[in-house]
């Protein structure tokens, strides 16, 4: 049986049998592989989890929107600036697609809305770097985007089914997001010497963190066991990101790019790269809000929210004056 791991302060009361035989129709799904749909029965603990990471997930799509804004206006040609602003508005696409998923959960977006301006949300700590070069672009596509893929893909199987089927869609799109980078650095890396230095930098800063979007050492990751347990994850932190590593290595080849790893070489033995030690502690500091650009996100958040009041306003003005004519019609 795949039941969920009790706390050590859990109750000690006994459940129901109504309970009981629920857990065990829970558990016959899990371990059948299966679906877990919004009005099936499921713990108390695996609606919570869910609730977190789909959340997590959804702020991340909407705060990562800004590092490439941010080179929309500056793009150095009209097509690069369409197909920026059409990545940009995939991934407002994205973040609603994960909070209509975590609404069915019974968390409304409201809710979702006001931890993340609050600052009692997390999203991915990749998105707190600063994007000073065009390069920047062709290195989020290329190293960012291409963790989320290793990371999301398995997510298409994930045991909650709206969880899952957004992902499939997400994961289309984020394929495309990955070529566009590949492209960029390409060009960059072919282009003249200071351009093949611009790309070179972009990836010596944007490697280890999205090494680290796959979150901490499986020895170290509080959720990781029991998300797999459930069938929400598929994969330990640390198999996706040495999978992730294996597809970087013969990419950086054709890009003619060097991943900033003096340590990392094919290991016979093991059929996998060793690596250098991550910086764990530079990832907990910007978790812990004190990244290049935590608070600058978190404002521009706020103030986003603030100036669309009208429009929530509005929206709610039309939908109650639309009840009314109904009413009133009938």
């Amino acid at each position: 049986m795949t039941a969920p791991l009790a706390p050590a302060s859990a109750s000690t009361t006994q459940p129901s049998p109504d309970e009981q035989a629920a857990q065990a129709q829970f558990d016959r799904i899990i371990d059948a592989d299966g679906r877990i749909e919004p009005r099936d029965w499921m713990p108390a603990a695996y609606r919570k989890t869910l609730v977190r990471q789909i959340s997590q997930h959804a702020h991340s799509e909407i705060i990562g929107m800004q590092p490439e804004a941010n080179w929309i206006t500056r793009a150095p040609s009209l097509k690069r600036k369409s197909i920026l602003m059409a990545k940009v508005q995939d991934e407002a696409g994205h973040g609603l697609y994960l909070y209509s998923a975590a609404q069915t959960l019974g968390i409304g977006r409201e809710e979702m809305t006001d931890q993340l301006i609050a600052g009692r949300a997390r999203y991915s700590s990749i998105f707190n770097y600063p994007t000073p070069t065009w390069a920047d672009m062709g290195a989020i596509g290329w190293l960012v985007d291409g963790a989320a893929i290793a990371n999301q893909v398995p997510l298409c199987r994930a045991s909650y089914g709206p969880y899952g089927r957004a992902m499939v869609r997400i994961c289309k799109e984020e394929s495309f997001h990955q070529r566009q980078g590949f492209e960029i650095l390409l060009e960059l890396s072919q282009g003249t010497e200071a351009q093949h230095r611009m790309a070179q930098d972009a990836v010596d800063r944007w490697y280890w963190p999205s090494l680290m979007m796959f979150g901490p050492p499986d020895d170290e990751s509080p959720n990781s066991a029991q998300s797999m347990a459930w069938n929400i994850k598929r994969f330990s932190n640390d198999e996706l990101r040495q999978r992730f590593v294996g597809m970087l290595v013969p990419q950086a080849e054709v890009l003619g790019l060097t991943l900033p790893d003096p340590n990392l070489a094919w290991n016979d033995e093991t059929g996998a790269y060793d690596m250098s030690e991550i910086d764990w502690t530079e990832f907990h500091e910007v978790l812990a809000g004190r990244g290049p650009c935590n608070a600058q996100r978190l404002q521009h958040r706020r103030q986003a929210h603030e100036d669309g009041a009208w429009v929530r306003e509005a929206a709610h003005a039309y939908a109650a004056t639309q009840a009314t004519t109904e009413q009133v019609a009938a």
